[in-house]
């Protein structure tokens, strides 16, 4: 909901390092690959109860996430530049919930299970409405200019990175605000689904 309103802000300074980073020679998937690895990185201290770390290094990670297309648009854009960054993405979206998961088993597990399943059925409502995008030619820059479709919904990755953010702040409430996002991350599904039904039929 926030991600078109966000890049408005984000993306000059973001293009400008992004050119800086090109003239150095780093490629985008050179950057899309450094931010998996922060994120991980950031997934196996939580896992260990080192929040505040763990929230610098995510944050490090996400940064590196926008400075990827920003390099790109610098150089080349590739389709198999913006795959790698979504299955990236995705990688790091399951990894922090399952991260929790395994630093508290007995509090953490099922709210941990009910998350990663909304996650899953969001993006693949996500994934499937960009296939059919992709197949009737639609374009969409709202989230800035993607390899794949982006449509809009209640809850898009700045939501998300907020989420994560609390998450590393207010470790001990990971149950009851895993519970409420993955609620709105289903609310978020059925609204996109219902908006494929009406685009798509």
């Amino acid at each position: 909901m926030l991600d078109a309103a966000v890049r408005k802000l984000i993306d000059p300074p973001l293009n400008a390092a992004g050119r800086a980073l090109a003239r150095v020679g780093l490629t985008a998937n050179a950057v899309t690959m450094t931010g998996l690895g922060l994120g991980l990185a950031s997934a196996a201290l939580i896992a260990q109860g080192a929040f505040l770390a763990a929230l610098g290094i995510l944050l490090l990670s996400r940064l590196a996430d926008g400075l990827d297309g920003a390099v790109a648009r610098a150089t080349v854009r590739t389709d198999f530049g913006g795959y790698l960054d979504i299955a990236s993405d995705f990688l790091f979206y399951g990894a922090v919930p399952f991260a929790f998961a395994l630093y508290a088993p007995d509090r953490n597990a099922l709210a941990a299970s009910f998350l990663l399943t909304s996650f899953y059925v969001n993006g693949t409502s996500f994934l499937g409405y960009a296939i059919l995008a992709e197949k009737r030619r639609m374009e969409t820059a709202r989230q800035g200019h993607k390899s794949l479709y982006f449509s809009n919904g209640l809850l898009e990755g700045t939501e998300t990175i907020g989420f994560f953010v609390i998450l590393c702040l207010l470790p001990d409430l990971f149950a009851p605000l895993a519970y409420a996002f993955g609620t709105l991350c289903f609310a978020t599904a059925v609204l996109r689904i219902h908006a494929a039904r009406r685009i798509f039929s």
